[in-house]
């Protein structure tokens, strides 16, 4: 789906077009040091880059924010299907509520919670296509998230009375994370 149009006093009728003008954009403190913070490891860990990413260098990024992504996923038969992955943020879907919707996320093998094979579910607040000059002189983009995160409870074991996993909001210091969409393994939409 295509990217996002901001209608508010300090953008108008413009898209967010750089990593600066998005981190200005966000108000609530925390999404606004996880994006930053997020968003700098991820690319430093993706690109053979490994020291320090300079705000020099970040903030002038280009990028767009996304209403929703297309993203391969194993259906029942183990056939790979194409699902539609909505994230409108806070703006408003179709003049009804936001439309942010919950995807399984594959997690490293450390974290392999038992009955989840290793996924958990999280809440999608941002997807954005970031296009960075990598060392080389060459474009590449990515594709990131910003999600609301969960975590297992009894460590991914089922609960004996109700025979599924219980999860729950991670602590505020880890609430929300941003991630290569790369690693979204399903989607269930929120209506």
């Amino acid at each position: 789906m295509g990217p996002q149009n901001r209608r508010d006093g300090k953008h108008p009728d413009t898209m967010i077009k750089d990593f600066r003008a998005l981190l200005d954009n966000t108000q609530d403190a925390m999404h606004h040091v996880a994006i930053y913070r997020g968003t700098r490891d991820l690319i430093k860990y993706k690109s053979c880059n490994k020291t320090y990413m300079l705000d020099e260098q970040l903030h002038p990024m280009d990028l767009c924010i996304y209403q929703g992504i297309q993203v391969q996923v194993l259906g029942l038969d183990g056939e790979c299907i194409s699902q539609m992955c909505r994230c409108t943020g806070s703006q408003s879907w179709c003049g009804r509520d936001r439309w942010n919707d919950w995807v399984w996320l594959k997690q490293c093998l450390a974290r392999c919670y038992r009955a989840l094979n290793g996924r958990l579910q999280w809440q999608l607040q941002k997807l954005i296509k970031i296009k960075l000059l990598n060392e080389d002189g060459v474009f590449v983009e990515y594709w990131l998230a910003l999600a609301l995160t969960t975590i297992a409870e009894n460590s991914g074991n089922l609960d004996p009375v109700l025979q599924f996993v219980q999860v729950r909001n991670a602590p505020a210091a880890v609430a929300l994370q941003v991630f290569s969409v790369g690693n979204i393994v399903g989607c269930a939409h929120v209506m």
